[in-house]
């Protein structure tokens, strides 16, 4: 049984702070640029700049042979998916509270569960169903779903997680056989045209504003940021580790939601999250002590 090196929980724990942060900031910063951009443009001018700086990356440190092509079709897939929920991720953060957003999100990993057999060929378990199952009761927690309730950005946010799930399902296949850059290389470069199709097909790509150009560069580093830091964090500490640090992003945001926009603190949507939590929480311990019996 291999055990966490001294030291790396402290290390991981540093870069979930900056994954807390920097998905906090893209937020605030997307309803900032919101005004004036609609989401399939604000993807477009994030694309465009993660491709930017990954391209750069790429020359300058000659690592073009990484870039394959040989995968193609699943990156594109992957990336339909991820597009897909990062707009509707944008268009949620807009219209309704970001604590209720962010609750959604964590549900993500529950999709993934139910989605792996169908993509990966895993076996959905037992434990694995119980998970989901109170997963989704944390689900009619956060959105108390009744003809008063409901509302399209509560729509948006749940299927941006199903986006987001389809997204790392896809991402773990592709790890099997190509290097992170080249997973972000395509990440940005197709998302970058799927935003400038999508931004122009009524003909009118609208340029940000002059006060808007800031909040754009946040979204664009704040973006590759999260995912690098909590990438970094995953591969010094377990995800039974990882995941109670990251879970502290509900209400970090939720602290800033009633800061910035006076929005309320919701004891519900907080009571959902913690039970959508912990249901992932206990499968990840119970998949964590199955591979290490098993000696993985």
């Amino acid at each position: 049984m291999s055990e966490t090196p001294a030291g790396a929980v402290p290390k991981a724990a540093l870069w979930m702070i900056g994954s807390i942060v920097s998905f906090s900031a893209m937020a605030v910063a997307g309803r900032w640029v919101s005004s004036g951009l609609d989401t399939f443009e604000i993807m477009l001018y994030r694309s465009l700049l993660g491709v930017l700086i990954v391209g750069t990356i790429v020359l300058v440190t000659g690592r073009r042979r990484e870039v394959a092509t040989r995968h193609l079709g699943t990156h594109i897939i992957r990336n339909i998916s991820h597009f897909t929920g990062q707009n509707l991720w944008f268009y949620a953060i807009t219209v309704i509270p970001l604590a209720q957003v962010f609750a959604l999100e964590f549900t993500g990993p529950i999709w993934a569960m139910l989605l792996a057999p169908l993509v990966l060929g895993e076996r959905l378990t037992w434990p694995r169903s119980l998970a989901a199952l109170v997963g989704f009761l944390g689900i009619l927690i956060v959105t108390r779903p009744s003809p008063e309730t409901l509302s399209p950005g509560l729509f948006a946010a749940a299927s941006a997680a199903i986006g987001f799930a389809g997204s790392a399902i896809f991402t773990r296949k592709l790890t099997r056989t190509d290097s992170t850059l080249c997973i972000l290389f395509w990440l940005t470069l197709t998302q970058a045209v799927m935003g400038l199709v999508c931004a122009g097909f009524d003909g009118d790509i609208a340029l940000p504003a002059a006060e808007a150009v800031p909040g754009v560069i946040v979204i664009g580093l704040a973006g590759l940021c999260a995912h690098y830091c909590l990438t970094t964090a995953l591969g010094l500490a377990p995800a039974s580790v990882v995941m109670p640090i990251d879970f502290t992003r509900l209400p970090v945001i939720a602290i800033v939601g009633m800061m910035l926009y006076q929005e309320p603190l919701d004891p519900w949507v907080l009571l959902g999250a913690a039970i959508i939590f912990a249901a992932n929480y206990v499968n990840i311990l119970r998949e964590t002590r199955a591979a290490r019996r098993a000696g993985v």
